[in-house]
């Protein structure tokens, strides 16, 4: 409702702009030489109604444009024999911006067939209906003036549009292509989470499954990481579903959004629960930028949960450095050392996809490959 009142004053006060110019324009004539000069010998009271009908209709061109334009341009047409038309082709030319600005896209040559059609309309009326009084010069130079005006107010209006037209579309391709890159990052969170939890989880129940007979101690332990894994991974999933659903403003404790470097050590945990004898060296000075913090993270979860699905029991050293305007991360894994009873976990290969697409998404390179002492490596570098 208050919306629609805002609307409605608006509105109002546009039709008083838009009524102060037409008070404007049928004064103008009294101040005009020219009308003075042509306008000889015409009754006062012919002058002031002709100005006053190319005028009155200006107050609602916002809200009947066609109409109002075609009745103050047949009006300044009319005008001419009586010394009007420079005032009277000036309040159309103020009734054509809106025409100009609503109308679609024209075809190919509309506004020059617009002005062409004016002026030969023109002349017809100047050489047909021609009154002895006036010099044929004068009327000529009304006529001339009026297809000007007439021609660049409708170029003006019709430039505004598209360029309005290109404002408006510039945001929609801007709002899409952040809609596009949102729902990629979503997607990417949720593989993260559920790729790295669920593979350890299925590393751990594998190492229970086998156990379970001879070695229970073992199995209950395995047990154990398979539910604190479990539930770390349920939090991470309910913290992406409340920002998914736009409810991260609200206090939800450790509901976080995003997380950074400093959160490596719960990332290590988790994989020496799967077997990974974690190797952490931080060299952070300062903390990098969120983004770049973020995409560094969940780089170094995936390498991990790659090294725990495809390796374990192996040992792995996590190497961050952010220096010289760059993060950098590597994950490098010894390889299997005797495979683990339950064998490799296969996987989609998009962990390592959207390994890549984060580091390119901040600018930067990522290589994945044999080490050169067996295993597997994976660096990144991510400049900021």
């Amino acid at each position: 409702m208050l919306s629609a009142f805002r609307k409605a004053s608006a509105v109002r006060q546009l039709i008083a702009v838009d009524a102060a110019a037409a008070v404007g324009l049928v004064l103008l004539p009294a101040l005009s030489p020219l009308r003075r000069q042509a306008g000889d010998g015409v009754p006062g009271w012919v002058l002031w109604a002709a100005a006053v009908a190319a005028a009155a209709p200006l107050v609602v061109r916002r809200i009947r444009p066609w109409p109002v334009f075609l009745t103050v341009l047949a009006v300044a047409v009319g005008s001419i024999p009586l010394g009007l038309a420079p005032t009277a082709f000036l309040a159309a030319a103020f009734a054509a911006y809106p025409v100009a600005l609503r109308t679609g896209p024209p075809p190919f040559g509309r506004g020059a067939a617009m002005i062409g059609g004016t002026s030969t309309a023109g002349v017809v009326l100047l050489t047909v209906g021609g009154s002895p009084h006036y010099p044929g010069g004068t009327q000529a130079v009304q006529v001339l003036f009026g297809v000007l005006v007439l021609g660049a107010t409708w170029a003006a209006g019709l430039a505004v549009r598209e360029r309005r037209e290109g404002v408006r579309r510039t945001i929609e391709q801007a709002g899409e292509r952040a809609r596009r890159e949102e729902r990629l990052r979503i997607a990417r969170d949720i593989h993260d989470v559920v790729t790295h939890s669920v593979g350890l989880i299925a590393v751990k129940a594998g190492i229970a499954n086998h156990v379970a007979a001879t070695r229970p101690e073992e199995a209950g332990l395995a047990l154990t990481a398979i539910e604190e894994i479990s539930r770390k991974a349920l939090s991470d999933l309910r913290a992406t579903l409340v920002v998914l659903r736009g409810e991260d403003g609200s206090d939800g404790g450790d509901l976080r959004p995003a997380r950074g470097l400093a959160d490596l050590p719960e990332l290590v945990r988790a994989a020496e629960l799967a077997g990974v004898r974690v190797e952490l060296t931080t060299r952070c000075a300062v903390e990098p930028p969120g983004g770049v913090a973020l995409a560094g993270y969940r780089i170094v979860q995936e390498a991990l949960t790659n090294t725990a699905k495809h390796a374990a029991p192996t040992r792995c050293r996590v190497r961050v450095v952010a220096a010289d305007g760059g993060l950098t991360v590597e994950v490098a894994d010894d390889g299997p050392s005797g495979g683990g009873p339950a064998g490799p976990v296969p996987g989609s290969g998009l962990g390592l996809l959207g390994m890549r697409e984060r580091a390119h998404a901040h600018g930067g390179t990522l290589t994945a490959g044999p080490g050169d002492g067996g295993g597997w490596t994976v660096r990144a570098v991510l400049p900021y």
